[in-house]
C-alpha cells in the first residue's frame, strides 16, 4: 500500500519470532522508529525509539518488548500516536534491527519473523521477512504529514546488512 491516509493517527507495529533453539544464544529483534523535521538531515533523526525507550514527548512507546522472541502473539510492539506528534515533525520510518552476536544473524537464521502495521483494526501491512533473509535490518514502514496535517501511510519494506547503529542513520534515506 501507499498513499493511505491514516484517521485518528494511533498506530500499533507489532513484531513477532520464535525462539533460538535451546542451547544456542537468543535471537533478540527490535522495533525502532525515527522521527524527522522538514529541515533535518535524513541521516540525522530527531529521535530515536528503540529498546525499551520512548520518545520524550510520549507520542511514540515501546509498549512490550523481548528479548527473546518467546511467548504467544507479539513479542515487541510500539505504540505510535502521530495525531499528538509535534507539528514540526514531517516523517516517521519504523524497522527492525536484530542486535547482533557472534556469529552474526540474518533475518534468514530467524524463524517466522513477522510485522503487523495497524490503525485500530485496520490492518496496514501484515509481512513476513522471506523476502529479506539476507538482511540484518529493514525499513517497514513511513508515516509522511500532509500538507492538511493528517498523516500518510507508505510500506516501504527494504532489507539492510548494517548493526543497529548503522541502521539509525541509514533509515531516513528511504
Amino acid at each position: 500500500m501507499s498513499g493511505l491516509s491514516v484517521g485518528q493517527g494511533k498506530i500499533e507495529v507489532g513484531l513477532k519470532w520464535d525462539p533460538s533453539a535451546a542451547g544456542t544464544p537468543a535471537h533478540h529483534l527490535d522495533i525502532v522508529a525515527a522521527t524527522y523535521r522538514a529541515d533535518d538531515p535524513a541521516d540525522r533523526p530527531g529521535y530515536l525509539v528503540h529498546l525499551d525507550s520512548r520518545s520524550p514527548d510520549g507520542t511514540i512507546n515501546l509498549a512490550r518488548t523481548s528479548r527473546t522472541g518467546q511467548g504467544l502473539g507479539y513479542d515487541e510492539v510500539m505504540t505510535l500516536e502521530l495525531n499528538r506528534l509535534a507539528s514540526a515533525y514531517t516523517l516517521v520510518v519504523v524497522g527492525v534491527v536484530i542486535q547482533q552476536h557472534r556469529p552474526e544473524k540474518t533475518f534468514g537464521d530467524v524463524a517466522n519473523v513477522g510485522v503487523r502495521v495497524r490503525e485500530a483494526y485496520h490492518e496496514l501491512l501484515l509481512r513476513d521477512f522471506t523476502d529479506l533473509a539476507s538482511a540484518s535490518s529493514a525499513t517497514v514502514a513511513k508515516f509522511t504529514r500532509t500538507g492538511s496535517g493528517g498523516w500518510e501511510f507508505h510500506e516501504i519494506f527494504r532489507g539492510f546488512d548494517a548493526d543497529p547503529v548503522a541502521f539509525a542513520r541509514l533509515m531516513g534515506g528511504v
